[in-house]
């Protein structure tokens, strides 16, 4: 049976993997271990050491405390927010913010704030 917090570690393992358009493979490579053992990780099927989070977390440019972020909620398990609980989790969510970041920075500001705008009428 799976914990609850392998499986929250494996998909920030997934998400930071996918931002920075990382494949398994490559992230084994730099880790040194197959690429299986990733994907393992990242359905929370395996636990990863504390050693091999400290190795993922280098090779994905991120402090080791990034893979607990989001783990608390509220007393009945649910978020307060309109926004799904695991939204960084979406591939569709992951692919708009690369391509968000990919457009020049006083463009991307124009499209923040027509965002921002929208969302208010909505």
């Amino acid at each position: 049976m799976t914990h609850p917090v392998d499986v929250h570690v494996g998909k920030k393992i997934r998400q930071r993997r996918w931002l920075t358009g990382m494949t398994q493979q490559q992230l084994a490579e730099q880790v040194g271990i197959k690429f299986q053992q990733i994907q393992k990780y990242e359905t929370g099927a395996n636990r990863v050491s504390a050693s091999r989070l400290w190795d993922i977390s280098d090779a994905l440019d991120v402090p080791v405390s990034f893979f607990f972020e989001g783990l608390e909620t509220d007393s009945d398990g649910a978020s307060s927010s309109s926004v799904p609980a695991d939204i960084m989790a979406d591939k569709e969510a992951l692919d708009l913010i690369r391509s968000y970041y990919a457009i020049p920075e006083n463009q991307r500001r124009r499209l923040f704030e027509l965002a921002r705008v929208l969302s208010d009428v909505a």
